[in-house]
């Protein structure tokens, strides 16, 4: 399966229509991106039950921002609309491989009984 490009427009419609999404937050003057960039393909093609998406951080600044990202290449990954990871750096294959079945193998509805009591404990501050 081919990256698609997230933009600021089509965000929230990949996240809320996809059960699994991951993205690289990338910028064409980055020498890790580059290398990066074909691992990225290259698991989008073992994987094709998971939507890859490239975020451009030159030019989608906003989305970028909204993440807070301060080191690129960065993944985050998202299942069933909730972020369940994020990490700046290179990755290798293996690497990638090994996160997206880690991500595959959770239980979400425990994730979301972790998510609901963060908040209420927070909401008891």
């Amino acid at each position: 399966m081919a990256t698609i490009t997230l933009t600021k427009d089509n965000f929230e419609e990949v996240i809320t229509n996809n059960d699994m999404v991951i993205i690289d937050f990338w910028a064409e003057w980055c020498g890790p991106c580059k290398m990066f960039g074909p691992i990225f393909e290259e698991a989008s093609n073992r994987h094709e039950d998971v939507v890859f998406a490239k975020v451009d951080t030159q030019v989608e600044q906003e989305l970028a921002g909204y993440f807070q990202v301060r080191s690129i290449p960065m993944v985050v990954a998202f299942r069933e609309q909730i972020g369940v990871f994020g990490q700046p750096g290179l990755l290798q294959g293996p690497q990638l491989d090994d996160i997206l079945g880690k991500i595959k193998e959770l239980n979400m509805d425990e994730v979301r009984q972790q998510i609901a009591s963060e908040q209420g404990e927070q909401d008891q501050q």
